[in-house]
């Protein structure tokens, strides 16, 4: 089994699987970028979604630097990961907790096929996102953790209890995360 991690990039945001149900890829999701348009996803044309998200990578690509990864299993993309400084995604001001100003905030990291999870390949993922912003000089990294639910894009708490981060802020479904770089 040969693991790749790259940089998430308008080419390769192509490349990610669709499935049949709501919001069919990572690709056309657009619920932390444009959370009013995402209240209307299953009514905009894919296109329009798909041009929606290149155009916030581009963006935020050239605010920020990269802002995701997308891993590959044998050539085949199964996972991927998104993340930039909150002020760059706008639904977080609808959340109770608020994300501290001097950290990045992963919005997602998803092993979208299942055979995959449960593998450690998440666990490669959050690492490499790790590498760099502690590259890049980055204080911390934060998301919201679900208590509840595995199967959901911002993760599981216990993957990020598992893997050094720790409860900054607590909710009764979704904790503020922390990973101090």
């Amino acid at each position: 089994m040969n693991i790749e991690i790259l940089n998430l990039n308008e080419t390769n945001l192509m490349d990610f699987p669709e499935w049949d149900n709501y919001p069919f890829s990572c690709k056309y999701c657009l619920y932390w970028e444009f959370p009013e348009e995402f209240q209307n996803i299953v009514k905009l044309d894919k296109e329009i979604l798909l041009q929606k998200k290149f155009n916030w990578i581009q963006n935020i690509n050239n605010i920020f630097g990269n802002c995701g990864k997308i891993v590959y299993i044998d050539g085949k993309p199964i996972g991927y990961s998104q993340y930039a400084p909150p002020k760059l995604l706008p639904v977080i001001l609808s959340y109770q907790l608020k994300p501290d100003d001097d950290a990045i905030f992963i919005s997602c990291l998803y092993i979208v096929k299942k055979e995959f999870q449960r593998s450690n390949i998440g666990t490669h993922l959050l690492f490499e996102i790790i590498e760099d912003l502690r590259n890049r000089k980055f204080k911390a990294i934060e998301t919201f953790a679900n208590k509840i639910s595995s199967n959901n894009p911002s993760g599981p708490m216990q993957f990020y209890l598992k893997n050094g981060f720790y409860i900054s802020k607590d909710d009764k479904h979704f904790p503020l995360m922390r990973f101090e770089l």
